[in-house]
Order: structure tokens, then sequence, then C-alpha cells
């Protein structure tokens, strides 16, 4: 059975529609999906729609953005009802926080001698979208800036550069009780891209066990064959369910590309099993 339970469309900062990505999926021959953008439920309805014609099990979900102990983290919510009205409270917010930072980052840019519209290009190129910071490299690309994405981070948008800005996020057990009230199931995104020690990742797992995380993802691109295997242990320890998924954002980066992760069985601890369940007494499949 082939799955992948995290993939990014261009109502985040991924590069394909939502029904570009599914088409994509179900020309791989990936039987269940899982849509789960950058804190936006924006993509989903095209999604699903697709999804549907396709004859492909689509799983409702977003990456949500938190903060622990003043570090980033991603904790994918999945199995999402978007109609739940928590949850559309919620992504209200969020739309301030992000347009907060998207202001910060421009205000900085121009003061790097940036143009001033910087921040009208980037909303031009989110068309809509959450806007990300790869909506303002794909900017400053389009005004000669840069020469590449990569250049955009390496100079203006990455770690401890001046775009860099840190959002006040929510913290992890609001973002997880917040999945919760949508019906869905929180799961701690590719622990290992933190940069943390393994120390201080059980520190981290303790704490979202006491405030019902409910999985952590153990099979995705870039974990070495050590990461993998401590994970799996740690999450045992922690009786967390695992997950897996790729990351994908866009086609051409080969390494992220949809149902491509490390293989993790699918027995009775991986998340997968809750969600199929879930989707098929919805849908009546038996």
């Amino acid at each position: 059975m082939l799955y992948d339970l995290h993939m990014h469309s261009n109502a985040s900062d991924g590069v394909l529609t939502p029904t570009a990505l599914v088409d994509l999926c179900a020309d791989k021959g990936i039987q269940i999906i899982a849509l789960t953008d950058h804190d936006t439920l924006g993509g989903i309805s095209e999604a699903r729609r697709c999804a549907a014609n396709r004859q492909v099990q689509f799983i409702p979900g977003a990456e949500f953005t938190c903060l622990w102990r003043r570090q980033v983290l991603h904790i994918l919510g999945l199995n999402l009802n978007e109609q739940n009205s928590e949850l559309q409270a919620y992504m209200h917010e969020l739309v301030t926080v992000r347009d907060k930072r998207a202001e910060k980052i421009a205000e900085r840019l121009i003061k790097k001698g940036i143009s001033t519209d910087i921040l009208d290009q980037a909303r031009v190129i989110a068309d809509g979208a959450s806007i990300c910071r790869p909506h303002f490299a794909k900017a400053l690309i389009q005004s000669g800036y840069v020469a590449s994405s990569k250049a955009a981070f390496d100079t203006y948008l990455g770690q401890g550069k001046v775009g860099d800005v840190k959002a006040e996020w929510p913290d992890p057990e609001r973002v997880i009780k917040i999945i919760h009230y949508a019906g869905g199931y929180a799961a701690l995104a590719h622990p290992t891209k933190y940069n943390m020690t393994f120390t201080r990742l059980r520190l981290l797992f303790g704490e979202l066990k006491d405030w019902g995380c409910d999985a952590v993802e153990v099979g995705y691109p870039g974990m070495n064959p050590d990461q993998a295997r401590e994970l799996l242990k740690v999450a045992k320890q922690y009786e967390f369910l695992v997950s897996a998924g790729s990351d994908f954002h866009s086609p051409e980066f080969g390494w992220t590309a949809p149902g491509r992760f490390p293989v993790i069985d699918v027995d009775d601890k991986h998340l997968l099993n809750k969600l199929v369940v879930n989707f098929n007494v919805e849908v009546g499949l038996s």
C-alpha cells in the first residue's frame, strides 16, 4: 500500500496546485494521501475533489507552526474537520500572525536596500495563499536581487539572516488541542530537522505526551539509519503512534518526491491505521 502523509501545495509554499499534486500522486500509484500545507486549509476542498475523481483516499490536514522553549516546531494535524468552528477561528488567527511576520520581513529587507514594493510582490506571488519566506525568495529572484531560491535564503531569508523573522507562534499544547477539537490526530513533524540533541528531543517527547500528542513522524527524507532507529526507539518508549511522509514541495527536488521516504512498517502502531479506519467509516467503505 503506497501512501504519503506529509505534502504541500501552492496553497502554502509548495509549487503544484492541489489538483496537480493529487494527479501526480495518482499517476505514481499512491493510494492514500494527506495535504498538509503550512498553517492553512486553503487547498483541501480542491484536493478532495480531485482525489475523489482519481479514486485516491484523501486525508485533510495541515502543518501547524508552534513555539516550544523558543524553538520553532511543526505539528501535523491529520484527518481534520475543516468546518469545525474552533479550527476555523484558529486559522483566522494564523492569517494575522503570518501577515504581521510578512510585514516585518519586508521592513527588514527594505532597510537592506530591497525595493519598497517587495511585500506587494510577495503577495502577488502567494496569490491568496498564506505568505511564506519562499514567496519572498521568488520576489527577490524576479526583482533581480538573487539568481536562485538558495541564494535568497543564503543571503536574506535563512537562519540568522535579516529576513529570519520569528513570529509569535502559539505553544504546542494549544495546537494539539485545536487539532483534537477538529477531530484530528496530532503528529510531530520531522523531529531530527530541529537540530536538537536526542536528550532535548526526549524532553520534548515527554511534554508532547503530557499534552496529548498522538504520533511522531519517523519516516521522512534526509534521515540516516541511526536517526531512524533512535526515533523508533524513543517513539516506542513514549508510546507514540508513528507516521511517515515525503514533505513534498516541488518536483524540482527529487529527494522529496511523493511517496519517497524511508519505509516503516504499517503495523498497529502506525497512524495510518487510525486514519484509514476513519476514512472508511466516513465514506462507507469496507
